[in-house]
């Protein structure tokens, strides 16, 4: 639904199809290897990676060691069982973005997930900032780096691109 040709080409280059071939199940990931973790969207990081304890320990693994955490759309529900130092949430006090209650009212998604990511992000104290349904929305506060929908995917990127 929401393909462009930037991303259709990368997914047809010789080298993507590589890495993503060779690619590590959740458990072998060390993040102490990696820069920063980035959350793509989807229903899947609400349904299982908010819950999944070993992708919280991998992301609080990235968040405690100082690395860019970031994620777009539904991605951030991925991050919502993730603690700083203090066991506080990273979206305490920290400007956010995701999926929008209305964006997921719009595609008929509230029944199909077991909570909305934007009042998840503001219960646990999340700054949440957003512009109308489908618009491109980046949050950049400090390491986490969030965007709204699919529209917001390179934007998130060049942020993650400059933050590195």
């Amino acid at each position: 639904m929401f393909k462009d040709d930037e991303s259709q080409e990368f997914l047809k280059d010789e080298t993507v199809a590589k890495k993503f071939a060779a690619c590590k199940k959740l458990s072998e990931v060390d993040a102490s290897q990696y820069d920063a973790v980035f959350y793509v969207g989807g229903h899947g990081p609400v349904i299982d990676l908010a819950s999944d304890p070993v992708n919280i320990k991998l992301a609080t693994d990235f968040w405690r060691s100082g690395k860019i955490t970031s994620a777009v759309c539904h991605g951030p529900a991925a991050l919502v069982g993730v603690t700083d130092e203090a066991g506080n949430s990273i979206f305490k006090g920290r400007s956010a973005t995701c999926f929008t209650n209305e964006e997921e009212v719009q595609v008929n998604g509230v029944q199909s997930i077991p909570f909305l990511v934007e009042d998840k992000i503001a219960s646990l104290g999340g700054k949440f900032a957003k512009t109308e349904p489908w618009g491109v929305k980046v949050c950049v506060d400090g390491k986490l780096i969030t965007g709204q929908n699919p529209a917001s995917a390179k934007g998130v990127g060049e942020a993650i691109h400059a933050a590195l």
